[in-house]
């Protein structure tokens, strides 16, 4: 039996974006997003990160610098009871190459080999285009814009393409969204 996942951008969609974030203490939770996650937890989705950190590739700070970052996050995250099963991380800046940068679909289809998951029974959120042109990509069966974030800008900007993609104000209605599909 494959199991369903929500794949997960990660500033601006879960935690408030603060521009090249680099310091734990400035982890900010998207108002609601604990909760959000929980309730996708509890309905049976695997809950995986997929992150592009070009401020490492950019020099503006290092990879243990995106690693205590996601550690303050992970905490934040236990403290509702949710579990983020893996986080993978793109520190290439846009202009070098890089196998795993969103839109590539690369690190869905890792996820997919490592923890058993049904792209195609799965989802993506996030607040930029290259979120979801990554889920689209790896075929998984909706991509989510928030309009958190970047995700208003990205609405704006993009209207054509994303009549494809499913538009919500934040990570708790893309929940609502995603779980009322569970029982199509």
């Amino acid at each position: 039996m494959r199991r369903r996942a929500v794949f997960l951008d990660r500033d601006g969609t879960i935690i408030v974006d603060k521009n090249y974030l680099s310091r734990p203490e400035d982890v900010e939770l998207v108002p609601n997003a604990g909760q959000a996650l929980r309730r996708l937890q509890d309905a049976g989705y695997v809950l995986i990160i997929v992150s592009n950190q070009s401020g490492v590739g950019r020099g503006y700070f290092t990879m243990e610098d995106v690693e205590r970052v996601n550690q303050r996050l992970l905490e934040e995250l236990k403290k509702f009871g949710v579990k983020i099963s893996k986080i993978y991380v793109a520190p290439e800046a846009p202009d070098q190459p890089s196998r795993g940068r969103k839109p590539s679909p690369a690190f869905l289809f890792d996820a997919a080999d490592e923890f058993g998951v049904d792209l195609q029974a799965s989802y993506v959120i996030g607040d930029k285009l290259s979120d979801l042109e990554c889920g689209w990509n790896a075929g998984v069966r909706a991509a989510i814009l928030v309009r958190t974030g970047y995700g208003q800008q990205t609405q704006e900007r993009h209207p054509e393409i994303l009549k494809r993609a499913i538009i919500v104000d934040d990570l708790a209605a893309a929940a609502d969204w995603i779980i009322s599909q569970s029982f199509d």
